[in-house]
């Protein structure tokens, strides 16, 4: 299996973090990307910030360009196409990484899972899946075209999980229709959604980062 071979970015934000955050970067990025959104949170609880480093892979839709990717995708009949054993490496990656946090003493209910656009997309995965009861999940600008295939290996620990999930309407490189199918796909089987789109291309706003706070703090309160 595939695996990154450099270590997580991590910030605490206190002493005796009481919850935590495994945030995935995306395709191209690396775990320092979102290194700068930590203070801006401003969370009222000390909070362990875990950023991964996905793995070195040639990417079709980039040619085959060598770089850090969750898994490789490509295009089809303008359709993404997501490598399914790739998306199970990187799931276990960060199941690697809740794991360990069980092990430093964090309960799963007090992690939250997240990621942006590739890193959206396995922190979906990874969660539904997980085993026992997490504090949230949250995917912003994801490209999930496969919603209903995953829902069909949620566990019944999540069900009920709350799912931040978000997207930009003016995004060019995601469609915003595809996440607009993937939301309709979640909320039709009832999950705890929380849904946001905002007058953006596939980057984060500030307005995006005031309410994943909000909704941060609600699931950690």
């Amino acid at each position: 299996m595939l695996k990154s071979s450099d270590p997580p970015v991590e910030i605490e934000t206190g002493k005796n973090p009481a919850a935590t955050i495994i945030w995935l970067h995306g395709l191209g990025a690396d775990g320092h990307d979102f290194e700068p959104i930590v203070p801006e949170l401003k969370l009222a609880v000390p909070v362990r910030f875990v950023f991964p480093q996905a793995p070195y892979r040639p990417v079709t839709i980039n040619d085959g360009y060598v770089m850090r990717a969750w898994y490789d995708m490509g295009m089809s009949d303008r359709r993404f196409v997501q490598n399914a054993d790739h998306i199970r490496e990187s799931v276990e990656i960060l199941n690697g990484y809740a794991a360990r946090e069980v092990e430093r003493g964090m309960r799963p209910e007090r992690i939250v899972l997240a990621g942006f656009s590739q890193g959206g997309v396995i922190a979906l995965h990874a969660g539904l899946c997980y085993p026992a009861r997490l504090a949230g999940i949250m995917a912003l600008s994801a490209p999930v075209p496969d919603a209903a295939e995953l829902m069909q290996e949620m566990c019944p620990a999540n069900t009920d999980v709350p799912i931040f999930l978000a997207h930009g309407t003016l995004d060019r490189l995601i469609p915003f229709e595809l996440a607009r199918e993937a939301q309709a796909a979640l909320a039709a089987r009832g999950l705890n959604l929380e849904w946001h789109s905002y007058p953006m291309d596939h980057t984060v706003s500030r307005e995006e980062i005031g309410d994943v706070r909000a909704w941060l703090a609600r699931v950690l309160g």
